[in-house]
């Protein structure tokens, strides 16, 4: 558990805002703007839309295809195809002659019978030749068995969309974590600042009493001089510190997806140790079911184990069944069309069976590659638990260290004020030197930025810990 302590009444763990503040945002307006406008995220919800559609197209799989063809054929160097009677005419013009016994060289039959059939053979062999040939074809296909790829198809799809899923809260919450991060970066510029311009008042009221000693030749000018370059020096590192926080705003509002405004404040608070915030769970069991690539390396593993079923699903029979109805249409004209007839139509059912023999090793070869690559994905599964292990031993030492220096400049903090104290009122009865007391105050100053640096830094291991367990 974390050990607590007292925050001392002088430091402030919350930033204040000043009155002219324009737009301002809380810690969890922030982490809101980000999650929203984050391109990581944006990409991340496209890729599940996608992985969601790739889980429906699996399911239409299984379901029959019916697809409409429709041709026409423009075929050049033809005639017009015509019906004809002649041998029908030839057969009528016969019956009128005799032969040299008397008879009738064509009888009925040959008249009614054989001369319109032979009509018609020539007629339905010469329409094969029309110019215009049109066809239109409604056609059912519905795979009964295809190697297993359709059911196994549809869980890989599945096990893709988990993957996208698990990707993004991983998303979500590295954006968590790097707002976070960057704000409490942003409170201890703020408190930074408010320490400096408090130390700043502190050797103001130096200065005005080496003035007036000047001035009753109690102190000397080179007195003056010291207090002077010690207020010059301070002015210095507020600016610079003021040009930092300018760095570290314009950072948060760029993780945030935001254009960089001038008069923008943030207003919200460190976690505090001294609330006794629970120590995360590092058993390595259960953080292998909250570790987000863990759980996406477990469904890569389990996609990569389908994927070698649909490979040597090459060694098995696809069964198809198929249906369909044809409409053809040939004419002399494109605009010469036949009213459709069911009896005409060309209507079937089939059922395929279709087995690959031999393919030049390319299943056998497909299946070791699918192997290979199952492999190699928990390859980086094991050793992704070994890095994560050795995470969260560095994580738990930093936050312990973290710990540790806290307690040390808290102390550094009492022991600082207490030494200023002593040593400005010594100065003023004038049994201390001026060098001393600049040195008091210098060291004042320092031990609490220090304190408020140890308070981020434990900040940072903390939100680190929960990232490096899966609690973030």
């Amino acid at each position: 558990m974390l050990r607590h302590f007292a925050i001392p009444t002088f430091l402030a763990l919350t930033v204040a805002l000043p009155t002219w503040a324009g737009k301002t945002y809380t810690r969890e307006e922030a982490l809101s703007i980000a999650l929203e406008k984050s391109s990581d995220v944006k990409s991340a919800e496209e890729d599940l839309k996608s992985a969601n559609s790739q889980v429906t197209a699996g399911y239409g799989n299984a379901y029959p295809s019916i697809d409409l063809n429709a041709t026409v054929t423009r075929i050049f160097g033809l005639d017009d195809v015509k019906q004809s009677t002649d041998l029908t005419d030839a057969a009528v013009n016969m019956a009128q002659g005799k032969d040299a016994d008397g008879n009738p060289m064509a009888n009925a039959y040959d008249q009614q019978f054989i001369g319109p059939a032979v009509d018609g053979l020539l007629y339905g062999m010469k329409s094969q030749g029309y110019r215009w040939q049109s066809s239109v074809g409604l056609t059912a296909t519905q795979v009964l068995y295809a190697e297993g790829k359709v059911g196994v198809g549809i869980e890989i799809a599945k096990a893709y969309k988990r993957i996208n899923e698990v990707n993004l809260e991983n998303k979500k919450a590295q954006v968590r974590y790097d707002v976070n991060n960057a704000f409490d970066q942003l409170i201890y510029l703020d408190s930074a600042i408010k320490i400096l311009y408090a130390s700043k008042d502190l050797l103001q009221e130096n200065l005005n009493f080496v003035e007036q000693s000047l001035k009753s030749g109690l102190a000397t000018e080179l007195d003056l001089i010291r207090v002077q370059l010690s207020m010059d020096q301070l002015n210095s590192n507020i600016a610079s510190t003021e040009k930092k926080r300018v760095l570290a705003r314009n950072a948060l509002l760029n993780t945030m997806g935001l254009e960089w405004e001038t008069d923008v404040q943030f207003q919200g608070d460190l976690r505090d140790p001294v609330e006794g915030y629970s120590f995360p769970d590092t058993a390595m069991a259960n953080v292998k079911k909250r570790r987000k690539e863990l759980v996406m390396l477990e469904e890569t593993e389990h996609m990569k184990n389908l994927n070698v079923e649909i490979e040597q699903g090459g060694y098995k029979p696809t069964v198809v069944l198929l249906g369909g109805l044809k409409y053809a249409n040939n004419k002399n004209k494109i605009t010469e069309w036949d009213a459709p007839k069911w009896d005409k139509l060309n209507k079937y059912v089939a059922l395929n069976v279709s087995m690959n023999l031999f393919n030049g090793m390319k299943t056998r070869e497909g299946v070791a590659q699918a192997k290979s690559s199952l492999r190699s994905t928990q390859i980086q599964k094991e050793t992704a638990e070994r890095g994560f292990r050795m995470q969260i031993e560095s994580c738990v030492n930093t936050l312990e260290d973290a710990n540790a220096q806290i307690e040390i400049a808290k102390r550094q903090i009492d022991l600082a004020q207490k030494n200023y104290d002593l040593t400005n009122d010594a100065y003023k009865l004038g049994r201390e030197t001026q060098l001393n007391l600049l040195s008091a105050e210098n060291s004042l100053r320092t031990a609490k930025l220090d304190y408020m640096s140890a308070i981020v830094e434990w900040n940072k291991a903390y939100n680190a810990l929960l990232q490096a367990t899966g609690e973030y």
